[in-house]
C-alpha cells in the first residue's frame, strides 16, 4: 500500500482569525500565512509529494473589502518575486489553476514569470488554485466539449471521464489523494468539485499560519493509517 499521498490539497483556511485572536490587522494574519507556504511546500517536496495544490485565491474572494483584496494581490507578486530561487533549489515546478478573466495584469505577470522560470524543473509541481472556482472549472470544461462537440471534432458517446478531466484546469495532474482543510471548517468551499471524489479529508482547528511542518506530518500520517477502498470491499470482507 502506497502510504505516501501523489497529491495534496490544501484549503488554507484562518488567516484572519488567527489575526483577530492576537489583536492583530488581518493583514498581518495574511504575511503570517506566507511563510508557512515556504515550509509546507519545502516539506511536501521532501516527502515525495508528485503534486501540492494550494487554494490561493477564489473567485469568491473578489467579494472581500477592496483594500485586503488589493494587499493580497501584492503580497502575491511579492512573494513571488521572492520565492523564485528557492523553489528552484528545491527543483520544484510551478502551474497555476483557475481563470484569468478579470485578475490584475501585475499578478498574471508574475505568476507567468514564475512559471516560465520553473517549467522545466523535475521536482514536485506546486499547483496555485488563483481566481478558482470549481463550478467555474466544470463550465468552462463542458463549454471545450460542447463547441468540440458542435465542429464534429468530438462526438457526445465518446465523451468519458478521461476527456473530461483533460479539459479541467488541472489537466495532467493526478486527482489529490489527500485533501487538507485548516481552522476548524468542514467543507470543500467550490474547491476541486470534481478531482476530489475519493480524496481523504483531513481537518484541523489549526489556523494556517499555525499549521506547521510537524501538523502536516501529522496529516501524512493520517493519511498512511487509513485503508482506501474506492467503493471496493475490504479484503476480508470479499468473503
Amino acid at each position: 500500500m502506497n502510504t505516501i499521498p501523489q497529491h495534496v490539497a490544501i484549503i488554507m483556511d484562518g488567516n484572519g482569525r488567527w489575526a483577530r485572536q492576537r489583536g492583530l490587522d488581518r493583514t498581518q494574519g495574511h504575511i503570517e500565512g506566507v511563510k508557512r507556504v515556504d515550509e509546507i511546500v519545502e516539506a511536501a517536496s521532501d516527502a515525495g509529494l508528485k503534486a501540492l495544490t494550494l487554494y490561493t485565491f477564489s473567485t469568491e474572494n473578489w467579494s472581500r473589502p477592496d483594500t485586503e483584496v488589493s494587499m493580497l494581490m501584492q503580497t502575491l507578486v511579492s512573494a513571488l518575486s521572492q520565492k523564485l530561487m528557492k523553489l528552484c533549489a528545491n527543483k520544484v515546478r510551478m502551474r497555476v489553476s483557475g481563470s484569468r478573466a478579470g485578475a490584475p495584469q501585475a499578478v498574471l505577470d508574475a505568476f507567468d514569470r514564475t512559471v516560465k522560470a520553473t517549467r522545466d524543473n523535475p521536482g514536485m509541481v506546486l499547483n496555485v488554485a488563483f481566481n478558482y472556482g470549481g463550478r467555474q472549472e466544470i463550465l468552462d470544461a463542458v463549454r471545450s466539449i460542447a463547441r468540440d462537440c458542435a465542429d464534429g471534432r468530438v462526438t457526445p458517446e465518446s465523451v468519458d471521464e478521461t476527456l473530461f478531466s483533460s479539459r479541467l484546469y488541472t489537466a495532467g495532474l493526478p486527482d489529490p489523494d489527500l485533501l487538507i482543510r485548516t481552522s476548524g471548517e468542514k467543507r470543500i468551499s467550490n474547491f476541486l468539485l470534481w478531482q476530489l471524489s475519493y480524496a481523504e479529508f483531513y481537518f484541523t482547528e489549526k489556523n494556517w499560519p499555525e499549521f506547521t511542518v510537524e501538523e502536516f506530518n501529522k496529516a501524512l500520517s493520517d493519511f498512511a493509517a487509513r485503508e482506501r477502498r474506492y467503493g471496493l470491499l475490504a479484503p476480508k470482507e470479499g468473503h
